[in-house]
């Protein structure tokens, strides 16, 4: 099924809303202006100025409009697949992780599924790329994206981290067998519907994240796609970013309350001072279940310490 979005100026919505008029139907959300409905396409006016076409009558009914578009939405340029024409538009379960470079705190992992019909959805309760959202603006939506989307958030903690790592783990083994796991946990939740796609944010080459996962009982290899920058790419991939933002923060707060010490975010020099602190409250077996112990924080850490006890 095809699907066209358009981002109107108020002029055009008006002349849709009349053009269509005899075959409107009743609107479904409120953040749904207007709907119509021809045999072979939809036309859903948003309150956000924006007109999706879906069906087989889409993309002849969209160019009718589409030299009044003020967007054709920018997509940043992107390593990885190839993606299908429309694909901002499809139906997607997207995945992505945090906390890969904070020296304390977890990595967590979240997969979302973001059907077509929902993609208005989406963006009217604020999700864009989390880059471009603060951490409290995403902590405000992400109760209501866990809520409307099917999705699955796996957080890794500390002393897991720590213990695999010591095995050889690889940051991209870790990452690929979590995706692997998120994207699992999903698919059966939404069975038996399937996706049109899954678009994973890239951290690794394609041949080397399935080198990764390849003793899994199952893994997930479907229609799958790779890219970078997948947030501007997919809907989904924002949504599962944020979830993943909010998991990692929330088991910052219960780490920092649990410390008596705000745990900062990163691996900068504010990170060593808060890591000597601890080291000297509570030693390095204490400081090595807050933190990504291999980090060169650590040694940092130890010799701010260090030059505090001389002291």
């Amino acid at each position: 099924m095809s699907n066209v979005v358009l981002k109107l100026p108020e002029e055009s919505l008006l002349q849709i809303i009349s053009h269509y008029r005899n075959q409107q139907t009743a609107a479904k959300a409120q953040y749904i202006r207007f709907t119509a409905k021809l045999p072979d396409a939809v036309i859903t006016v948003y309150t956000s100025g924006k007109v999706m076409f879906q069906g087989g009558g889409a993309e002849r009914e969209a160019g009718k409009w589409s030299a009044e578009s003020q967007s054709t939405e920018k997509i940043a340029s992107a390593k990885g697949d190839v993606l299908p024409e429309g694909f901002a538009t499809r139906s997607v379960l997207g995945s992505d992780e945090t906390g890969t470079g904070d020296f304390f705190g977890p990595i967590t992992v979240a997969a979302c599924f973001v059907p077509s019909n929902k993609i208005e959805l989406a963006h009217e309760l604020g999700v864009k790329d989390s880059k471009l959202l603060s951490d409290d603006y995403m902590r405000k939506i992400a109760p209501d994206l866990k809520e409307t989307f099917i999705h699955s958030v796996l957080t890794l903690k500390n002393e897991k981290y720590n213990e695999v790592q010591a095995k050889g783990w690889s940051q991209g083994k870790i990452k690929a067998l979590l995706h692997n796991q998120a994207l699992k946990l999903v698919l059966r939740k939404m069975a038996p519907e399937k996706p049109d796609a899954i678009l994973i944010d890239q951290f690794a080459e394609r041949g080397v994240y399935y080198n990764h996962i390849k003793n899994e009982k199952e893994i997930i290899q479907e229609n799958v796609l790779f890219s970078t920058k997948a947030e501007g790419l997919h809907v989904s991939v924002a949504c599962a970013s944020i979830i993943a933002r909010v998991a990692f923060l929330e088991e910052m707060d219960r780490m920092s309350q649990e410390a008596g010490i705000t745990l900062p975010k990163g691996a900068g020099k504010g990170v060593d001072e808060v890591a000597a602190k601890i080291l000297l409250k509570k030693g390095s077996d204490y400081l090595k279940s807050l933190t990504k112990f291999h980090f060169a924080n650590t040694k940092k850490a130890q010799t701010l310490a260090n030059k505090k006890s001389s002291h």
